[in-house]
């Protein structure tokens, strides 16, 4: 990974968009009229942009004469400096990352590592950089094509402990690719071991430890290749597995690439790489993974799912992981869905619906003695888990309850459940034949994912059953379009469907890096926001710490949409009113408050950010006021 800082001596950040227009004005890049367009435009910018950066989007000149200008000139500006002016990360992430490297990594890390480790910057656009802007010679060792009269005199323990890789003898100067070309204990060292004077070149982390690798393979007596390579996937798999388990992943990605292999996790729906593993070693990994899961090892041409339970050695916690295995381009992905055998479940008060949402929830649809309920939602949204404490506050002595799920994600006793089994003919048709004759009050379908489901669920509710679902559509509308487009007569939803529930989940501030947060007018003009809002609302954004791995965000909270499906919506349904029409009716009739106004309410409290709601959030039409959004919410003033 690249880590290298420039020279010490240095420009201070607010100087370093000047210093390079001087370079670029004595260049004749750029003439003094251009130079005070841009700094007239740039003062007029709703959002803050370096001034190397407008001067680029106005065409001033081009990426290729930049970089031949800094190139030659090699201004003596800090690595963080130059790349808030390239706009590769904002000013914001380069304090984050000098604070992570000061109060964490106390000052162990260089800069450069530190923003490819957070994410703030690829770490093929930092080789970029210093390779192209800062002059540094970019080189990727390919162990096969290095010149072996050098493998010969370097010594490997050296070169693992330096990081270096000699690559090739130029005249009498030694090409060594590292992390780090601007490490002079690397160039003393190397210029030592070779015994010529070397030059150092930046490459990749990944590239420099592959060859370093394949190095040492072949300088020591040969294994038997299987069983190392069998014994290190076993290790890797629950390694993985239980890293995942204490980040508390939901899901894990094996993503195979033409030369390595990349795992990340994903933790508050956000994707985290835990490492890189090589090629090799990829493939007796997914044999390894499919083993467990008792998939198909011999077959590598087509997608093949399977599962399997994992005893956390922790925590001696069991669970349930579902593997889906697909064939790409580059060899087999494998992604894991881990799923906890949790017996405790979220009280229905507790998933963070606002109290007008909650009490119509509970006591228009939950507590209607037949009908359809669905829950709707992408993947990831939390539709399971307010599906299972909507069973969870339906479970009583006097109301018998049955499931068809793929697979059970909660165990809840009282409640008969059901996990299908396609493999041993035990599909979704098949279970719901049986399930009417179960006299059942309650009926719980995991997912509606046909017509065949959709009709199921109809037909249910019409024979005086209660039906629980989910649906993956984006907002409540969309759940009652979908259902048209799968051929379900209008009749037949408007008198069975009682309410659909749109949800999903945001990140939330971080309780102890919060600061306050005025929106600014793009925020504003987007959201729909009025300055008037401003007075009853407490926005807030985190500013990164230890605790939230310096991302502004702690966990995750739940928007939530809720139709309930009164006359005038059903006249809408049965006439096939546009989604648009069935949304108005829906917010002046029946009292909807849509996912974009209950994440404003929730980011007025300070809950989430505004930045996190326009990301996540569809956009249908302008939100009410905020005060009207907390008066029919019947929320908390701030």
């Amino acid at each position: 990974m690249p880590t290298t800082s420039t020279a010490v001596a240095a420009k201070p950040i607010a100087d370093t968009g000047e210093a390079i227009a001087s370079l670029l004005l004595s260049n004749n890049l750029i003439t003094d009229k251009q130079l005070l367009h841009a700094r007239r435009v740039r003062a007029k910018l709703a959002q803050t942009k370096s001034l190397l950066n407008t001067m680029l989007e106005l065409e001033f000149f081009s990426q290729s004469q930049l970089n031949e200008v800094l190139k030659n000139a090699k201004l003596s500006i800090r690595l963080g400096d130059l790349l808030v002016e390239l706009g590769d990360i904002s000013s914001q992430e380069l304090e984050m990352a000098i604070r992570i490297q000061r109060e964490v990594a106390n000052n162990q890390k260089k800069l450069g590592e530190i923003l490819v480790e957070h994410r703030m910057i690829r770490e093929q656009r930092l080789i970029d950089v210093l390779a192209n802007q800062l002059g540094y010679l970019h080189v990727e060792p390919e162990f096969n094509s290095i010149d072996k009269a050098l493998l010969d005199i370097a010594y490997l323990p050296v070169c693992e402990q330096y990081g270096f890789m000699p690559v090739r003898r130029s005249d009498n100067v030694v090409v060594v690719a590292c992390t780090d070309p601007n490490n002079r204990d690397i160039r003393l060292r190397a210029q030592g071991l070779l015994n010529s004077n070397v030059e150092l070149a930046i490459c990749s982390q990944f590239s420099l430890q592959t060859a370093l690798h394949k190095f040492r393979s072949s300088s020591g007596p040969r294994a038997i290749k299987s069983n190392n390579e069998d014994s290190l996937a076993m290790k890797l798999v629950d390694e993985t597995l239980q890293a995942a388990i204490g980040m508390k992943a939901s899901d894990i990605h094996f993503e195979p690439h033409s030369t390595k292999m990349r795992i990340r996790f994903r933790t508050d729906s956000m994707l985290w790489q835990f490492k890189e593993i090589s090629n090799e070693l990829a493939v007796s990994l997914i044999a390894r993974l499919k083993i467990l899961s008792k998939a198909n090892i011999a077959e590598r041409r087509r997608h093949q799912d399977g599962k399997l339970e994992y005893t956390d050695p922790n925590s001696g916690q069991i669970i349930d992981v579902r593997c889906s295995f697909y064939i790409s381009v580059h060899g087999e992905k494998a992604c894991l869905r881990l799923l906890n055998r949790r017996t405790e479940l979220l009280n229905i008060d507790s998933v963070g619906m606002s109290p007008a949402v909650l009490e119509r929830f509970k006591y228009e649809a939950l507590e209607a003695p037949s009908g359809v309920v669905m829950i709707t939602g992408p993947t990831g949204s939390g539709k399971t888990t307010t599906l299972y404490s909507c069973v969870d506050y339906l479970n009583n002595d006097d109301t018998s309850i049955i499931t068809a799920e793929e697979p059970v994600e909660y165990v809840i006793d009282g409640v008969t459940q059901c996990s299908l089994n396609p493999k041993i003919d035990m599909t979704f048709a098949e279970t719901l034949r049986h399930m009417v004759r179960q006299d059942p009050d309650v009926i719980v379908l995991g997912e509606i994912r046909d017509h065949e489901s959709a009709e199921a669920a109809i037909q249910s509710a019409l024979t005086g059953h209660k039906v629980l679902t989910t649906f993956h559509t984006e907002d409540t509308i969309g759940g009652l379009l979908r259902l048209m487009n799968m051929n379900i007569e209008t009749f037949l939803i408007s008198s069975t469907v009682v309410s659909v529930l749109a949800q999903r989940l945001l990140k939330k501030v971080c309780p102890y890096c919060s600061t306050v947060h005025r929106p600014t007018p793009l925020e504003m003009q987007r959201t729909g926001l009025r300055s008037e809002d401003l007075r009853m609302a407490n926005f807030l954004v985190g500013k990164g710490c230890e605790t939230c791995k310096f991302t502004g965000y702690f966990g995750r909270i739940s928007v939530f949409e809720l139709l309930v499906l009164d006359e005038k919506v059903k006249e809408a349904i049965l006439n096939r009113k546009a989604s648009y029409d069935i949304r108005r009716i829906s917010i002046e009739c029946s009292g909807l408050i849509t996912l974009l106004e209950d994440g404003l309410e929730k980011a007025s409290r300070g809950l989430t950010t505004i930045a996190e709601v326009l990301r996540m959030l569809p956009r249908n039409e302008k939100p009410r006021s905020l005060a009207e959004i907390k008066r029919v919410s019947r929320s908390p003033d701030v």
